[in-house]
């Protein structure tokens, strides 16, 4: 089943974010290279894809996991839960209706 991980970053986490991000984002690719990404991407601070120091405020991870125990796990072992990027996570399950 597809799950959202919904992640909301801590007040100025740039710097944070910078430091955690290749671990972040080698994650992101073996579920990629496993087939079970749907998508997954940052929430700009600010209304342009390229927020400079305004930085992000959180993520999205749309992905296939066995059970929404598994999502939860994956999600609170992310790299930017343990460098205190993120205030919150939010697993639940998500139905892709389009495309």
């Amino acid at each position: 089943m597809l799950y959202a991980i919904i992640s909301q970053d801590i007040e100025d986490s740039l710097a944070q974010r910078k430091q955690a991000r290749p671990r972040h984002l080698n994650r992101l690719d073996l579920l990629q290279k496993q087939g079970r990404l749907i998508l997954a991407g940052p929430h700009p601070a600010t209304d342009n894809d390229d927020p400079g120091d305004a930085g992000f405020t959180g993520s999205l991870v749309v992905a296939e996991f066995e059970s929404v125990d598994v999502a939860q796990q994956w999600a609170d072992a992310d790299p930017y839960v343990e460098a205190g990027v993120y205030a919150s996570v939010i697993v639940k399950p998500f139905k892709q209706v389009f495309p």
